[in-house]
């Protein structure tokens, strides 16, 4: 099959760990992602060069420089401003996976990742959460756990972090349901669940973020989409084996993992 079968049955993964890794912390607050979404990240990227892996030209702050690709932002090493960009288009119907690279070490505060409309404000004095800074934009803060709407924080993510200072890794994927008005976010392939719920139905949604950081550098590129109709019936079955294997994987002689991969492999 795709990525989660060969994640979950290749040799690395059958093999016992001898210690977890410092980001496997996020494991512990790991949703079941709901079966649109589960199929979606078994789901091969999409070509580099996507136009939707690009950061707009024209909805960017002053402080923010594009490279030539229109994949990567870097901040300008100002003092006391607060900056933004979102992505060149936005989705307004179903569901899609961005991956953001924003190094942890290059945040500071007010590192925020999240989606906006078109009205969105892109640049403010001091330091503000921009993404979250109004009734049209949705963010989640990086360094806190903090999340944002409305010019105000409406509470901690993920579930079950509140009181801890949970810093996200490297890279980050930015979940998208606009047919169910949702937004969420996977980290070290943790679906983390749903963090903002009620997004205005038909309205336009870009990724976005915004930052205070001089010298940080944001990434964006488009993985994949699919629209609001169900999967294929093959594609649930396979995924269904997949995870009942994974249950009872321990279980399974060597032989019988390979059968079985080689099996679903060579039929879907």
């Amino acid at each position: 099959m795709g990525l989660i079968l060969c994640c979950w049955l290749s040799d690395r993964h059958l093999k016992k760990k001898t210690s977890p890794s410092p980001s496997s912390f996020f494991s512990q607050f790991s949703v079941a992602p709901p079966i649109r979404l589960a199929v979606l990240l078994d789901t091969p990227p999409v070509a580099h060069g996507n136009p939707r892996s690009q950061w707009s030209q024209t909805h960017i702050s002053p402080n923010l420089k594009m490279c030539p690709s229109g994949v990567c932002v870097s901040r300008d090493r100002v003092e006391q401003s607060s900056d933004a960009v979102r992505a060149a288009g936005g989705v307004a119907t179903g569901l899609h996976i961005w991956e953001v690279l924003w190094e942890a070490r290059h945040r500071g505060s007010h590192a925020l990742l999240g989606v906006s409309t078109r009205e969105c404000p892109l640049h403010a004095s001091g330091y503000t959460a921009l993404i979250g800074g109004n009734s049209c934009s949705w963010g989640w803060e990086l360094t806190t756990g903090q999340l944002w709407h409305d010019g105000k924080e409406v509470g901690r993510y993920p579930e079950g972090g509140a009181r801890e200072r949970l810093s996200a890794p490297d890279r980050i994927l930015l979940v998208v349901d606009a047919d169910a008005g949702m937004l969420g976010y996977v980290v070290d392939n943790c679906f983390l669940g749903i963090a903002f719920a009620g997004l205005p139905s038909g309205a336009e949604l870009f990724p976005a973020v915004s930052c205070v950081w001089g010298g940080a550098k944001i990434r964006l590129r488009y993985l994949c989409g699919m629209t609001r109709d169900p999967p294929p019936l093959q594609t649930l079955s396979a995924l269904c084996v997949c995870r009942t294997l994974t249950t009872h994987l321990d279980s399974i002689p060597p032989a019988a993992r390979r059968l079985l991969f080689n099996t679903i492999t060579s039929n879907t």
